[in-house]
């Protein structure tokens, strides 16, 4: 979690940047009183993505509903990554690593007992569509992430 944390956006990798988009997305629809799905739509689509529109929105609505403390994402222009948002980036990546229990053991921390479960599951199957679209999010510490622009 701690590598993402105030990372400029530009130095994400492309699938990161767009679950990074689609969580700020979400969220802005939310506030907005509209459904995230369809608001969230057209991205998804141009991206080949439409596949996971449900298991996305289902672990976001869970994480929103039953969570133990409040989100908070920054807004679509913020150009850097909040601490929130690191929280989830770091979930979708040990997700891409098939690390499920460090995941399960992160959920515990931030949803309701019951959720756990039902959220580890709509990430891991929306991760599965993102490895088989070529967007797989990847781990800052890795290398894989894009140099920061100067």
């Amino acid at each position: 979690m701690y590598a993402y944390v105030d990372r400029p956006i530009d130095t994400l990798c492309n699938g990161s940047r767009f679950l990074l988009w689609a969580m700020r997305g979400w969220t802005n629809a939310i506030e907005n009183r509209t459904c995230p799905p369809v608001a969230l739509a057209p991205g998804f689509s141009s991206m080949g993505l439409m596949l996971m529109i449900q298991d996305f929105h289902l672990a976001m609505a869970l994480i929103n509903k039953d969570g133990l403390a409040r989100m908070v994402l920054a807004p679509m222009p913020h150009r850097r990554i909040t601490e929130d948002e690191a929280v989830l980036l770091a979930l979708w990546c040990e997700l891409t690593l098939d690390r499920r229990a460090r995941v399960r053991e992160t959920l515990a921390l931030l949803v309701e007992e019951d959720s756990v479960a039902l959220v580890e599951r709509a990430m891991t199957d929306a991760v599965a569509k993102l490895k088989a679209a070529g967007l797989a999010p990847s781990d800052p510490s890795n290398g894989v992430m894009k140099e920061a622009k100067q």
